[in-house]
């Protein structure tokens, strides 16, 4: 079995890329960190750098070693971690989803670790891809999605949906097909997903959203509705974004004939089990959900 200090050691050097840093970090003394390093190589019996100088490179088993000897580590914390401290209010959590969830789960989380001082909460907004990547490779505790995870290493449930909205400048009183190709699409990180749902089951014309002239862009949540109410495009988004909107007056919601609504999931590593921690946060977002 692979010695899990000299594999720290290895790893931590791989990272920082420096011999006296990664023994500063480690508090160790440089040749104590060439020390481990020999010793990881002897036992694996096979070179994992390749010295050139006081610089050097990992050779293929090094790089090998390092990809998957990271995520052993990061297992192993987390499980000692769980072993230490189970509470459902104490410990950190890390949480991503993309911004339409986050400006209402944020605010409920932020509640929650206001009653529970022990309890840190760390989340990040970001489109579903990359909150699904982040559950695979352990960046983050929990996501949630707005479709159903397609990597492997990801499981999820449905816990609720939200309605998806046609969102123009407060000038516009009837969405036609027309109209909206003659103002243009204002795009986001889940533009094209949220305008096929809605917008295929209400307009006949609509095929993809490149038949509409790109109008303009933003990846800040809170900034996408500020160019539609300025009259430059309109947009589709989901209803806790439009919600959050704080220039109401200046834009304008329309509740199409064929309503549509995206599916909530909440989604972790398939191998990772959940801390309590985890689920008080799921159950508070679900029971938030349900209101």
């Amino acid at each position: 079995m692979i010695n899990p200090t000299w594999l720290n050691t290895f790893c931590t050097l791989v990272e920082v890329n420096h011999f006296t840093q990664t023994a500063q970090r480690l508090y160790m003394t440089q040749s104590g960190v060439s020390q481990h390093i020999k010793k990881l190589e002897q036992q694996v019996n096979c070179a994992l750098l390749e010295r050139h100088g006081k610089q050097f490179s990992l050779t293929p088993q090094g790089q090998n070693l390092y990809q998957q000897g990271s995520q052993l580590l990061k297992d192993w914390q987390f499980l000692e971690q769980q072993l230490k401290d189970d509470s459902p209010y104490r410990g950190s959590i890390k949480i991503q989803s993309p911004g339409s969830c986050g400006l209402k789960f944020y605010s409920q989380l932020l509640a929650l670790q206001s009653e529970h001082e022990g309890l840190t909460i760390d989340y990040r907004f970001a489109p579903n891809e990359s909150v699904e990547q982040a559950i695979a490779n352990h960046s983050a505790d929990i996501g949630f999605l707005t479709h159903p995870p397609v990597l492997g290493e990801v499981t999820s449930h449905k816990i609720g949906k939200e309605a998806l909205l046609l969102v123009t400048p407060a000038t516009i009183k009837t969405p036609t097909w027309q109209t909206l190709c003659n103002l243009g699409f204002i795009g986001h990180p889940d533009a094209k997903h949220h305008a096929q749902l809605l917008l295929s089951e209400n307009y006949s014309e609509f095929e993809h959203i490149d038949q509409i002239k790109r109008a303009g862009f933003s990846n800040q949540i809170s900034l996408i509705l500020e160019p539609v109410s300025l009259g430059l495009g309109f947009t589709v988004l989901p209803a806790h974004a439009v919600g959050a909107f704080n220039k109401p007056e200046l834009i304008k919601t329309h509740h199409l004939v064929n309503p549509v609504s995206e599916s909530i999931y909440v989604c972790h590593h398939r191998n990772r089990p959940l801390a309590k921690r985890m689920n008080t946060v799921i159950e508070l977002i679900k029971a938030g959900i349900s209101n």
